[in-house]
């Protein structure tokens, strides 16, 4: 064992004991993190408008603050960019995350040095966790990869600005600085497909241990990796111990990956967002990720199924229940508040508290009332690949509301196959099957003749990324949004249909 590795055991038993504190005691942690943001934010313009002062409880809370998305805080975030401070958060953020938006462009996240802050140490708390519930460190020894943004930042009004991941890549502490690849210089390689190319030169004979990043594209250099060498991912890296992931569902991925791979190997799900860091994977053996309730955030959560009705219920960790679909909302230490993420999510322990990311409340299918959402697209497809031979590379789903012929609606899937299924007929029956299984409301539907069983569109091999670069969303941190509940992902995908 390297001095390396045994010191990391060591910090990792530290950092375990130190997080049991909070762990052991999550309702008054809460609303403790409640009372120190809301004093913190009181003398702020944001803190004025809303009464703070007033705030005592989280009644009152709920009563000054209403639930907004980024469309309805921006105008607070304009006065930010236009250099005002004390504005959502004391003085100005030290970082703009600059994420895609939905109606309004690029939407600006702000980060102060206390979000950051709880931003790195979640992402060490990730790997530290599993070295101390696992006993292994022995890969702190090798070569580590994050496939990421660009390092490079911008600047507006002395505020920096880039991608969560690009700024992230400042903070990679120096005991890992000679682990971690690739080189600074690849780092800032902008178009992504040169980028994973130069990757793939930096690393095919170095030992990698570590690799991380969203499936998707992590995929993507694996499939480089293989096409170069010839050889299975674990082949070429012999000590490659640790996939760490976020972003998507990786059950859809699994598969194709253990054939890449060659073998299986231990993995760690994270939850990061430009908005905060919510939760990692706590254990090898049980499903589901912690939820951070000591890292400046305050948690509120509204059943997904009421979240468009009027003055739904805010809860708080104490009045969850499991196997419930919520609407997660936020306020955090970087001035965000009452912020609705946009993720479901679903408790599946509340001790401790671990969470599923179960959809999108914005990405859903319900253009007949079926309300399906994508953990339950995810889950009928995952299986119909355990049930075949197929093996998936990328998908989504969106309805067919005009049909022609005179046929039914129908929901149709865009499936990019690795190795399509000997069986498709059975294939395409257990996808059908699961999804009536799981939704009451599709099931309805079709057995009351307003839609018909699903169809399968096969997209051609690559032709998701091909997709993806035509409306400039290669690689980094974007991904191919699930479900739909209009045509515009489906219209695009029309080109790679086989």
């Amino acid at each position: 064992m390297s001095l390396k590795s045994f010191a990391a055991k060591i910090f990792a038993k530290r950092i375990a004991q130190k997080n049991q504190k909070w762990v052991n005691n999550p309702v008054a942690i809460q609303e403790k993190v409640l009372k120190d943001l809301v004093a913190s934010g009181m003398q702020t313009k944001f803190g004025r408008d809303h009464d703070f002062s007033s705030i005592k409880s989280h009644e009152d809370f709920v009563n000054n603050v209403p639930v907004r998305d980024y469309e309805e805080l921006k105008d607070y975030v304009q006065e930010i960019i236009n250099g005002d401070q004390d504005v959502l958060w004391p003085g100005k953020p030290i970082y703009f995350a600059k994420t895609s938006g939905t109606t309004s462009g690029a939407k600006y996240i702000p980060i102060t040095k206390a979000s950051i802050k709880h931003q790195v140490e979640a992402s060490r708390n990730a790997i530290l966790n599993y070295i101390h519930e696992t006993g292994n460190a022995d890969f702190v020894d090798g070569k580590m990869i994050f496939l990421q943004g660009s390092p490079i930042l911008e600047e507006k009004n002395g505020i920096k600005l880039g991608r969560l991941s690009g700024i992230s890549a400042h903070y990679v502490p120096n005991y890992l600085q000679k682990n971690r690849l690739p080189s600074w210089e690849t780092n800032c390689i902008e178009d992504w497909e040169t980028k994973v190319d130069k990757i793939v030169e930096e690393t095919e004979n170095e030992n990698m241990t570590v690799i991380a990043g969203i499936p998707s594209w992590v995929q993507m250099y694996f499939e480089k990796l293989n096409a170069k060498s010839g050889k299975k991912v674990g082949e070429l890296f012999k000590e490659f111990q640790l996939f760490i992931y976020g972003g998507v569902n990786y059950e859809p991925y699994r598969a194709k990956f253990e054939n890449l791979i060659g073998r299986k190997v231990d993995s760690i799900e994270l939850f990061p967002a430009s908005e905060g860091f919510f939760a990692y994977q706590d254990s090898q053996k049980e499903k589901g990720m912690l939820l951070l309730l000591n890292s400046g955030i305050f948690y509120e959560f509204i059943k997904a199924d009421e979240f468009f009705s009027d003055n739904p219920k805010r809860l708080t960790i104490a009045d969850v229940a499991l196997d419930v679909d919520y609407a997660m909302i936020i306020s955090t230490n970087a001035g965000l508040w009452g912020y609705n993420i946009g993720d479901t999510v679903r408790f599946i322990s509340k001790d401790p508290y671990k969470i599923v990311v179960s959809g999108r409340i914005k990405h859903f299918i319900s253009a007949f009332g079926e309300h399906v959402i994508a953990k339950e697209v995810e889950e009928a497809l995952k299986l119909a690949v355990e049930q075949s031979d197929a093996v998936v590379n990328e998908f989504t789903v969106a309805p067919q509301t005009s049909p022609i012929d005179g046929e039914l609606p129908y929901h149709e899937w865009f499936i990019e196959f690795e190795k399509e299924p000997s069986e498709t007929a059975k294939f395409s029956q257990t996808i059908e099957e699961s999804m009536q299984k799981q939704n009451s409301y599709y099931y309805d539907l079709i057995s009351g003749n307003i839609l018909q069983p699903l169809k399968i569109s096969t997209i051609k091999r690559g032709g998701f990324q091909e997709y993806m670069k035509t409306i400039g969303k290669l690689g980094g941190q974007n991904k191919v949004q699930r479900l739909s509940n209009d045509r515009k992902v489906a219209d695009g995908l029309q080109p790679f249909k086989i």
